[in-house]
Formats: C-alpha cells, sequence, structure tokens
C-alpha cells in the first residue's frame, strides 16, 4: 500500500524527502509558537481588555452623573481605544447568545466573566473588524464598541507568512536542484536504452554528482569496447568470409571443368550444401554490424519481403493496421522476416503475417497450419544448429540457425520472439518491435 503511493520517479522520492521533515518542522514549529507565545499572548491581551471594561465599570459605579460618564466616555476614548455608552433603566434582551467558534472570541468571553461577573452580550456581526459588547447594570445597559486588533496579535500572519515563505522558497530550489541532478541519469538511460535497442546512442558528456560522472564515464567505456569489438569481430569475419569463399569457388570452377558424371554430380551437390551452410555460419557471426539503423516503414518492407515469398511459391498472407516509421537495419530485418517465413513455409502450406501496435512496440505475429513445435523444446529451438530432425538432412531443414539469427536481429533492435501456439493449429512467432 505504502509503495503505491510513494512517487515512481527519482525526483519525485528525493523531493518527497526533503518535502517530507520540511513539513514535519513547520507542524512542531506552529506547535511550539501556538502554545508557547500565540495562545498566551492571545490570552494577556483578552485579560488586559476586559480589565479595562471592568476598570471603567467601577469608575461608572463611582460617578454615573452626566459629568462623570462624560469623563469615563473620554477617558475610554483616548486612552484605550474605546468607544462607551450608557443607556439608563434599559434591560439587556434576554437572547441565547451563540457559541463562538474563534478561540481569541473564547478568551475574550471567559476574561469577561472572569472580570466583569455580570450578565453580558458579545455582538460579533454589526459592525466589521469590530465588537459591540453590552453589559447589563443597576444605571442600565453599559455598552463598549471595540476593535478586533486589540485581540488579535500581528505576529501571527508575521509567522505564518515567515515560515510558509521561506518553505516555498527551499522547496522551489530543493526542486531546481535535484531537477539538475536528475537531468544527467535521465541521459545515461536514454543513452543506454538507445545502444540496447542497437541505434546509435547520443552523445554523453559526464557531468551531475561525483557518482553519476563516474557511472557515465564507465557507459561511455563500455560503449567504446563494444563497438571497437564489433568493429574488430566484422574486420576478422570479413577476412574469413573471402578465405573461404575463394577455395569454393575454385571447387566449383573445377568440377564445371570435369565430365559430368555420377561422382561429379554427388560433389557438386556437396559444394553448394557446404556454400549454403558457410553463408548460414557467417550470417550467424556477422551479426549486423555492418548497417546502421535508419527511419523505415515497417509495411513496406513486410510488403517487399511477401512479394519475394510468394515468387518463391509460398502462399502467404499479410495484414497490416496502420503505417509505422520505426529506426531499423533494414536489411537485418528483412532477413529476420525471412527465416521466420522460410522456417514456416518449411512445414506448413500456409502462413500469414499480422502487424499491429501495442503500446509502445510494433507487434508482428507470424503464423502457420504446420505442426509446430512441442512447448518444451521451444526455448531450444533458438539456440545455434539446433533442430528438430536429428538426422540433420538437407532436405528436411537447414543447418539450425534461421531462428537463431532471427532472435539475434530482433533482440539487437531492442525486441524480442517469442513463440506460441497458432490459432491455424501450426505455430506462431510473435514478434515485438519497440518504436
Amino acid at each position: 500500500m505504502i509503495k503505491k503511493i510513494l512517487p515512481r520517479s527519482l525526483l519525485g522520492r528525493t523531493l518527497l524527502i526533503i518535502v517530507t521533515p520540511l513539513v514535519l518542522l513547520q507542524l512542531v514549529s506552529a506547535t511550539v509558537f501556538y502554545e508557547s507565545h500565540w495562545t498566551k499572548v492571545s490570552r494577556s491581551m483578552a485579560r488586559s481588555l476586559a480589565g479595562d471594561i471592568s476598570a471603567l465599570i467601577e469608575l461608572l459605579h463611582q460617578d454615573h452623573s452626566p459629568q462623570g460618564i462624560t469623563a469615563i466616555r473620554e477617558l475610554a476614548a483616548n486612552n484605550m481605544g474605546l468607544v462607551v455608552t450608557l443607556e439608563k433603566n434599559k434591560i439587556l434582551a434576554n437572547v441565547p447568545e451563540k457559541k463562538s467558534v474563534s478561540i481569541v472570541d473564547k478568551m475574550f468571553v471567559r476574561s469577561l466573566k472572569n472580570s466583569v461577573q455580570r450578565p453580558f452580550k458579545i455582538d460579533n456581526k454589526s459592525l466589521d473588524n469590530h465588537l459591540i459588547v453590552s453589559i447589563q447594570l443597576q444605571e442600565g445597559v453599559f455598552e463598549v464598541i471595540l476593535n478586533r486588533k486589540r485581540l488579535f496579535s500581528s505576529t501571527t500572519y508575521i509567522f505564518v507568512l515567515w515560515m510558509v515563505g521561506t518553505s516555498m522558497i527551499l522547496f522551489g530550489v530543493a526542486t531546481i536542484f535535484m531537477r539538475n541532478q536528475v537531468k544527467p541519469i535521465r541521459r545515461l538511460a536514454a543513452a543506454a536504452n538507445e545502444l540496447g535497442k542497437g541505434r546509435d546512442a547520443p552523445k554523453l558528456k559526464p557531468e551531475g554528482a561525483r557518482e553519476i560522472r563516474q557511472a557515465s564515464a564507465a557507459f561511455i567505456a563500455m560503449r567504446d569496447r563494444i563497438q571497437r569489438q564489433i568493429t574488430q569481430r566484422t574486420d576478422m569475419l570479413a577476412g574469413v568470409s573471402h578465405d573461404l569463399r575463394t577455395p569454393l569457388t575454385r571447387m566449383k570452377l573445377q568440377l564445371e571443368m570435369v565430365k559430368d558424371s555420377s561422382d561429379t554430380a554427388a560433389l557438386k551437390d556437396d559444394v553448394a550444401e557446404m556454400e549454403h551452410m558457410v553463408e548460414g555460419y557467417l550470417a550467424f557471426a556477422r551479426g549486423e554490424g555492418f548497417e546502421t539503423p535508419k527511419p523505415t516503414n515497417i509495411a513496406h518492407v513486410l510488403g517487399d519481403v511477401v512479394v519475394s515469398a510468394k515468387r518463391r511459391g509460398t502462399e502467404v498472407d499479410l495484414h497490416t493496421e496502420g503505417q509505422f516509421v520505426v529506426p531499423v537495419r533494414q536489411n537485418a530485418f528483412k532477413r529476420c522476416i525471412n527465416n521466420l517465413l522460410d522456417n514456416a513455409d518449411r512445414y506448413a502450406t500456409h502462413v500469414s503475417i499480422i502487424t499491429s501496435k501495442r503500446g509502445d512496440a510494433i507487434e508482428i505475429t507470424v503464423d502457420d497450419d504446420g505442426p509446430g513445435i512441442p512447448e518444451h523444446l521451444r526455448d531450444e529451438a533458438f539456440k545455434p544448429f539446433f533442430r528438430l530432425d536429428e538426422s540433420r538432412n538437407p532436405e528436411t531443414g537447414g543447418v539450425g540457425l534461421g531462428l537463431t539469427i532471427a532472435r539475434d536481429i530482433i533482440r539487437g533492435h531492442g525486441g524480442d520472439i517469442i513463440l506460441g501456439d497458432s490459432p491455424s493449429g501450426g505455430l506462431r512467432a510473435r514478434l515485438t518491435l519497440p518504436i
């Protein structure tokens, strides 16, 4: 449950690590401020105001003549910021008092009860930002109008603004800093993804923290070693290809100069079989180091492959659900599909190819109506030189490299091939190619 709530990205988790202590610190600071400062200050201000009103009431009891009331009104206005009036012979209406929601108002009510000890009513609705306190006295109703500022400390606003403002600034600085730290990791991941798909990895410059620079430098060194090994293997196999084909060519020429007989026919078949095997071995060992990926319309490539297969006598149907342009090694990709078609055509009478988009990948399924491959042998079928026909008769199959080369090519593009059961009763080869 916790894993589902936590952010998945490194930036999100890092910011969560930064924000969580920051929020806890603010909560602790707010609690300490409320308990030690704001509550005490508000209580002191409420008691002070209630004491002023109590003092005015005592002065009124001592002299409630018109001159005395005038003097009390001037004293309250000039020294206490209060507006007071006395409505003689008036009785305070017995209206149920609504409970105050504000903590400050509750403190003021409690202080008035302790200081005045007379019936009173507080009106906080009639005037904006002012309270009207009506107190029942023997002489009448003593009314006091006071400003709410006398009950509220502005330090609360200042504290909240400073706390929230500094937190937002720190959060913004942390977000910018962590985003700059995460960028090199994203570039490294993108370069590794492109390299894994067999494409040219973008230029990667080591930057960021020391550990990220070390990882980037290690990736660059690994990429260079892989490219160097591919180049060396390509150069070596070019020489091997030339060395093997030269004697085979001489043998074919010598056989052509000899009179036809049963022995020469058998030798010609052996040479042709040997040439076919050498081509298969070289295709497997060479990989696709000679080609560079280029944006290619997959539907057009499949169409060309199907046309060529039909010319060879293969019954194949093609259905594509749109036009998909993907960077691939075109010749290698054609070889992959051709190998799958040849494998299907060797054992089946009809083959169908369906191309569609599944999420962020292209899916190509090759179905046939042949005998298929037993489920326990499907992983073995991708191993080099593996054949279901243990006699290794060339009439019943190739050299056992078709599926191996096909999977090697598609994995070099970042995809994969999975074998399964076909709705036609034979074998299904499902090929996925990332976009």
